[in-house]
């Protein structure tokens, strides 16, 4: 959801102002984004998702996998909260602080009814230009994710499996999408 900002032009910098209110805020190319605290199901998706993600790097140390919230900074009016991602070890070394993540291998955003544009549309810009290796949307009413990569504007939704390569991995994780629904939203 985007807060009425009268035409302002947000940056990073100006987010220190904001009141620490359970509200996540992210700028992108300087438009202010407040979303509410998410759902139960959303963070049963971003919960479960993280596990396996987890799991497939502890096996193939290529990246470290995280939650929300978190700022990624890319510029100083480029700053998202992915719900989950996954940062890159670089030179056999996990990242110390949030400003040492300068690269994504993957970004995931679980929809919701308040994000869903800003997902599909701004963010999905924004990870293709800022060079975030795969995008994923989990839309939890569809049974879907929706892939996307820098290199194909085109997206890939997927329904019954996904398989992620990341570089530098010997394996892929590959994952039943029916069975991670239903762990997600039957049980």
């Amino acid at each position: 959801m985007s807060m009425p900002t009268l035409n302002r032009h947000w940056t990073v910098a100006d987010l220190e102002d904001l009141p620490d209110d359970g509200n996540r805020y992210e700028v992108i190319d300087g438009e202010l984004f407040v979303t509410p605290a998410p759902a139960l199901l959303h963070q049963a998706a971003v919960g479960e998702l993280y596990a396996r993600l987890r799991g497939f790097l502890i096996r193939q140390a290529v990246g470290v996998a995280f939650v929300s919230p978190a700022d990624i900074t890319f510029s100083p009016t480029r700053l998202v909260q992915p719900d989950v991602f996954v940062v890159p070890i670089t030179g056999g070394r996990r990242p110390k602080q949030w400003t040492d993540v300068t690269q994504l291998l993957l970004a995931v955003e679980v929809l919701s009814p308040t994000t869903a544009r800003a997902d599909r549309v701004r963010k999905r810009r924004l990870y293709g230009e800022e060079g975030v290796s795969e995008y994923w949307i989990v839309d939890l009413e569809a049974r879907t994710f929706e892939r996307s990569t820098p290199s194909d504007p085109r997206v890939e939704v997927l329904a019954e499996e996904l398989t992620w390569s990341p570089a530098g991995a010997t394996e892929s994780l590959v994952m039943d999408l029916s069975e991670f629904f239903a762990t997600v939203l039957d049980r």
